[in-house]
Order: C-alpha cells, then sequence, then structure tokens
C-alpha cells in the first residue's frame, strides 16, 4: 500500500467557534472552510498547514460518534489521516494483511474525500482513516 502523505489530523473538540479563535488568532492559522457532514453527525472547520491540515470536528448530535469520543477522552486529537491514491485498493490490502476495519467500503468524507477507518485495535489505539481526494 502506497501513503502518499499524511492528508489531516482531526481533533475533536466540543466548540468550534470558540476553538477557531486559538488556532487563527494565537497560531495565525487561515480558515479554509467548513462543512456539516450529515451522516456523522459534525461540523468540521479546515485549516491547511502546508499540505496537511488540521481538522476541527464539532458533534452536531449528543449521540455522534464525536460527542461519544469527547465525553469518554474529552476534547484533543481523535484521528490521524492518510492519503492514498486508491482507497479500495488500500482497504483490501489492509484486510488482507488482517487489518479489523470500521469501514470495509469507502464512504463520504468532509471536502469530498472517500474515507475508511482501521479499527484502533489493529492500530495499537489510534484511530487511523485512509482518505483519498482528487
Amino acid at each position: 500500500m502506497k501513503v502518499l502523505k499524511v492528508d489531516h489530523i482531526g481533533i475533536a473538540v466540543k466548540n468550534l467557534d470558540e476553538t477557531l479563535k486559538f488556532y487563527q488568532e494565537m497560531l495565525g492559522l487561515e480558515l479554509h472552510g467548513t462543512e456539516v457532514v450529515e451522516e456523522q453527525k459534525v461540523k468540521v472547520a479546515f485549516l491547511p498547514v502546508g499540505d496537511t491540515e488540521v481538522e476541527l470536528l464539532e458533534s452536531t448530535d449528543p449521540e455522534g460518534p464525536i460527542a461519544k469520543f469527547i465525553e469518554k477522552k474529552g476534547e484533543g486529537i481523535q484521528h490521524i489521516a492518510f492519503r492514498v491514491p486508491n482507497i479500495e485498493e488500500a482497504i483490501a490490502e489492509l484486510m488482507a494483511k488482517g487489518v479489523k476495519m470500521i469501514d470495509e467500503k469507502p464512504r463520504y468524507g468532509a471536502g469530498g474525500a472517500k474515507i475508511a477507518f482501521c479499527h484502533p485495535k489493529s492500530t495499537n489505539g489510534v484511530l487511523v482513516e485512509l482518505s483519498e481526494r482528487e
């Protein structure tokens, strides 16, 4: 499997607007845009840093995965995403190597990406996302 780069680092936050103040005012990062991904019950803000991004994630539903993550672990890094050239091939290769996948087929992610998550039980506790973008 070929990993092209770190696509983004996902950070779970309780309040997107408050958190953006730190990244914009203190670090000087520019907001590239926001998006609501209904399927994942999340509002996302994108802050480019070089050729990667910081992705801030605020839950839109108290039962959503980000809300549950924050409830269990608090705010902080929720996942790391690696860009791959062909997500279907990457999923198949990882599964053939015995990696447990949360998503055995790609789904829609923020920014128009096709995404799939590896189960943390197969990645030493880290939620790893595969991301394919055009």
